[in-house]
């Protein structure tokens, strides 16, 4: 979710702000639309970066597995890093006509896939620093290396330290793997695409919440911005969490009722829909008893409406 922000912590980035500074917020999102942790950026900082900073520093009992983004997000570093610990990292690729593809022993036989994969690895780059390089993916597991200033260990300059390239290439095997099963595993792209299209949805209902700023951030500095995205991101969990205890209620009273309710069309149910919800007016935090007690709320009867 990208807004824009006049205050401090704001970067500029033409792409997406043109000549207004704006700040990205950077979030991850459980394959059940619930929201584990969203960082705020200035501009739009390395993608990639963030992600694993994103990913390593949520707070929730959740443990991803496998971690699904677009393009930007990913490069050779990334991939080895991520493979590094223990993650599956599945980008979507929006142009695999570029993509290289690397095999280890330049003599060998891969057959239909011998004309593509022209590019030799060196083992050898990641093999001299492994030691290094578990030490780092320790570090970042426990916490002690902060993600996000990474890049400091793994460049120096505009170049790559021999730490950075032996990640790099040991991050090459991982992407050679990933880009092959996303070109012969249709099931994986649309997985893939589906969960993104999950984050756009989550999107869009954050920006009907986040009315009352007009998509503008006032806090001065990143704290304070971590507080009230935060807020929302807070907010958008209670009406998935809302919607969802609902839906399993109307599905169960459907089921009782006679009525089929066929798992395909389960499937494609959202517990982002908000058109019921009034996001204007005066808020009131008073619960009913019966609520409090872990009723629910009668349902709404659609055969009512015909009445009327």
């Amino acid at each position: 979710m990208r807004t824009i922000c006049i205050r401090v912590h704001a970067g500029y980035n033409p792409k997406y702000f043109g000549r207004s500074p704006g700040v990205t917020w950077y979030n991850l999102m459980s394959d059940q639309f619930s929201g584990l942790n969203a960082i705020p950026v200035p501009g739009t900082l390395r993608d990639s970066l963030v992600l694993l900073a994103v990913v390593l520093e949520q707070e929730t009992e959740l443990q991803p597995s496998q971690i699904m983004t677009d393009t930007g997000a990913y490069s050779d570093v990334v991939f080895g890093l991520f493979r590094l610990l223990g993650f599956r990292f599945s980008p979507r690729l929006a142009d695999i006509g570029g993509s290289r593809f690397w095999r280890i022993d330049e003599n060998a036989d891969y057959g239909e896939l011998d004309g593509i994969a022209r590019h030799k690895l060196k083992p050898d780059l990641f093999i001299r620093v492994w030691d290094d390089i578990l030490r780092l993916g320790g570090s970042l597991k426990l916490g002690r290396v902060p993600a996000g200033g990474i890049m400091r260990t793994l460049m120096q300059g505009d170049q790559l330290t021999a730490l950075g390239r032996g990640i790099a290439e040991f991050g090459r095997i991982d992407k050679t793997l990933h880009t092959l099963n996303f070109i012969d595993d249709e099931a994986k792209r649309r997985a893939t695409l589906t969960q993104l299209n999950r984050t756009e949805s989550r999107h869009s209902l954050a920006r009907v919440v986040f009315h009352g700023r007009r998509g503008e951030l006032r806090q001065r500095y990143r704290e304070g911005q971590e507080d009230q995205l935060g807020a929302l991101g807070l907010v958008v969990n209670m009406i998935v969490l809302w919607n969802t205890i609902y839906m399993d209620a109307v599905l169960d009273q459907l089921r009782a009722d006679g009525h089929e309710v066929r798992d395909e069309d389960v499937a494609r149910l959202s517990p982002l829909i908000h058109e019921h919800i009034n996001m204007l007016g005066r808020y009131s935090f008073n619960v009913p008893e019966a609520v409090m007690r872990g009723e629910l709320r009668a349902l709404h009867d659609p055969e009512d409406d015909l009445a009327d």
